[in-house]
């Protein structure tokens, strides 16, 4: 078969070299031209294991990655279209569908008028949005959905870091559709997977997505509530009661524990994201669901927590050297929106304490371009340690587990990692 996906992120890349992956023909439309430049010569434009690899082998054979000034030969010769562009939530919480329709107009302005075709949308969107919102669309500009084009939802479930084995040793596969024709055609782009494939109506497949990401969001809200009544409370050893609830043989192993975990709050792109916009749309049909409201509110106060929990550790000396361990979301990712770091150090910042350097493995780059914050970056683990009075561990890098081996400084480990 022959794809066309429109945006080549964390999500669209990884979606592209899966289906090259799987044997069919990809064109990826990337409308950064920094971006596109990096990934025409072969290089990733974020860390993602697994996927460099992948990129090599694919790109100009299976994989072609292209500007939206060649986007018409490729959705002529496509059978379907995946939409993997940003859906980010704005001030209200609603989901900000404007680089959706945009890539929607481009490939009806490129549409062949003679062949029936698959416009499926990968970008996490709030339940109701392909029927209530992409369909009406359609049909307000003369399509028949149905009959001239076909309308699908096939939501993600790739987490960062793990993108590509996430893509290829999926857990499940779920095609929202409205109609079986267009199910028959996604059922072909999966043909050769050997996990379940689900076809369920557009709504049951959008809700998929945010009832799997509000879970997370709430398990690490909860988890970050129990550790402010621990502390609040004091005389409690908060990692180690965690550490004993894993314990519990309903856990059965499960990779779940790291989010019944305390931290500084969830980042990245899609936590934030979708529990604001699951939120936003249940609100709107007329339900206040409280657990999200409360959730979003604990994540939002986290960061003035853990700087008040920092600065009681650390004094009241303003001018003392605070080394802060981790930019990125979290470990194993160079992702760093939405990431708990930058708001602590705002608030550090905004409490007075001017004398911050930052350190990261992999994400000082990222970091700095994202957040202008008035602070000294170091190049080196070795280096933070030995420029900073009290050090703080906002993300769990493993390699930062022997911190308290390698300095006798104060370390204030709001990861409970140690």
């Amino acid at each position: 078969m022959v794809i066309t996906v429109f945006g080549l992120g964390f999500v669209g890349l990884t979606t592209s070299l899966g289906f090259a992956e799987y044997g069919h023909k990809v064109y990826g439309v990337e409308i950064n031209p920094s971006r596109l430049s990096e990934i025409q010569a072969g290089k990733l434009p974020f860390l993602e294991p697994g996927l460099d690899d992948a990129l090599l082998r694919h790109l100009g054979n299976r994989f072609i990655p292209i500007a939206a000034d060649q986007l018409k030969e490729a959705v002529e010769e496509s059978d379907c279209v995946y939409y993997c562009v940003g859906t980010p939530y704005g001030k209200d919480g609603q989901a900000d569908l404007t680089y959706l329709f945009s890539a929607i107009d481009q490939t009806l302005e490129a549409r062949p008028q003679d062949r029936y075709q698959v416009m499926v949308v990968k970008s996490t969107i709030p339940p109701s949005t392909t029927s209530g919102k992409i369909i009406p669309y359609l049909e307000s500009k003369g399509i028949k959905v149905g009959e001239d084009v076909g309308v699908a939802n096939n939501p993600e479930f790739l987490r960062e870091g793990h993108c590509w084995d996430d893509f290829m040793n999926a857990d499940r596969i779920v095609l929202g559709v409205s109609d079986e024709r267009s199910a028959d055609v996604l059922r072909k782009v999966y043909a050769t997977v050997t996990e379940p494939v689900f076809c369920v109506s557009l709504n049951t497949g959008e809700f998929i997505k945010y009832l799997s990401n509000t879970l997370l969001a709430t398990l690490i809200s909860y988890s970050n509530e129990m550790s402010i009544v621990a502390d609040t409370i004091g005389g409690i050893d908060t990692a180690e009661a965690f550490r004993i609830l894993h314990m519990d043989k309903r856990w059965g192993g499960a990779t779940m524990a790291s989010y019944v975990y305390p931290g500084c709050g969830y980042g990245g792109y899609c936590l934030p994201k979708d529990t604001n916009a699951l939120y936003a749309v249940s609100r709107t049909a007329g339900f206040d669901a409280q657990i999200l409201h409360h959730v979003i509110n604990t994540n939002d106060n986290m960061p003035t927590f853990i700087a008040q929990k920092i600065i009681r550790a650390i004094g009241d000396d303003k001018q003392q050297r605070i080394g802060i361990l981790g930019l990125s979301f979290k470990p194993g990712s160079d992702d760093v929106r939405d990431t708990p770091s930058a708001k602590i150090i705002q608030a550090l910042l905004d409490a007075g304490y001017h004398n911050i350097c930052g350190y990261d493995p992999v994400a000082i780059d990222e970091f700095k371009r994202h957040y202008p914050l008035a602070i000294d970056y170091v190049d080196s683990y070795a280096a933070v340690l030995s420029q900073s009075q009290s050090l703080v561990i906002t993300t769990a890098w493993p390699e930062f587990a022997d911190v308290r081996q390698r300095t006798d400084k104060p370390v204030v480990d709001c990861r409970y990692m140690l």
